[in-house]
């Protein structure tokens, strides 16, 4: 199995203190990687760290080979795209504007918009079903409309690697299923590689070909959901006493909370 993203002995911090410790992953390339853990356990310095957004105190990250830190920063954008948590959306900029920017690594002061870069966001928002939505103001849309229209402009690179720091924070169940569904689709469709961040265990097992589970900012486990979503797991990484059972829909492993009844006695979240 090829692998898109590599790191090997990386440790990333803030200040002189690090957070993440003497990582090595191999991200399998053409499938959905999500990183899970406890807050706080270093996911999102991971992210930053496999996207050159931070450099390492030690150790190193390759993108299908080449060390990011010697890419130039073009090169990188154009074959790896990012969209952090809760991004912050600028005033009176419609989708398409919005989605344009995702450009920016193709353009120079001599080389402006071309038909490409207009093909390109056509493209990207016809792959997020936000076409219909191209010229609505980014601010009136609802929170997984504008998550989308995110990740087109994401897409509008048209790199082969794809980072999400935990694209459904603040959205309901209904538009985080919305976003991770379009996120799936571009995999199958287009063999996107995507690594995300995500906190709730099951939309990970869900949607995940492979699993890295963090704590205080050592890898636990990774592998498929089946290998790394299991009681123990969870236990060490949560801390949390559970049951894993298969999803009645997907099959893919689910985490039910154990827990004590006011008696004592153990019950199957919450049930007694």
């Amino acid at each position: 199995m090829s692998c898109a993203l590599t790191a090997t002995d990386l440790c990333l911090g803030y200040g002189g203190a690090d957070i993440v410790h003497d990582v090595s992953l191999e991200l399998p390339a053409g499938r959905i990687s999500v990183i899970v853990g406890a807050n706080g356990c270093g996911k999102s310095t991971l992210l930053r760290g496999l996207s050159r957004l931070l450099r390492p105190s030690s150790g190193s990250v390759h993108l299908d080979g080449e060390d990011v830190h010697r890419m130039a920063p073009k090169a990188l954008a154009r074959r790896l795209a990012l969209l952090p948590q809760s991004p912050l959306t600028p005033d009176a900029l419609t989708v398409r504007e919005l989605v344009a920017f995702g450009r920016a690594p193709y353009r120079t002061a001599l080389r402006r918009e071309s038909s490409e870069d207009h093909a390109a966001v056509d493209r990207a928002l016809t792959a997020t079903t936000m076409t219909s939505l191209a010229d609505r103001m980014v601010s009136d849309l609802s929170g997984g409309q504008r998550q989308r229209a995110w990740i087109a402009m994401a897409l509008a690179q048209e790199t082969d690697v794809l980072l999400l720091d935990e694209p459904t924070t603040f959205l309901d169940l209904a538009h985080q299923m919305d976003v991770l569904t379009t996120v799936a689709r571009l995999n199958a469709e287009r063999g996107v590689t995507v690594v995300m961040v995500l906190h709730d265990l099951n939309l990970a097992a869900r949607f995940a070909h492979h699993l890295v589970a963090l704590r205080s900012g050592e890898v636990i486990a990774c592998g498929t959901p089946d290998e790394v979503v299991t009681a123990q797991t969870v236990k060490e990484v949560l801390g949390l006493d559970t049951v894993v059972i298969p999803d009645p829909v997907t099959g893919t492993p689910m985490v039910v909370p154990a827990q004590a009844d006011a008696t004592g006695t153990e019950t199957l979240g919450g049930a007694a």
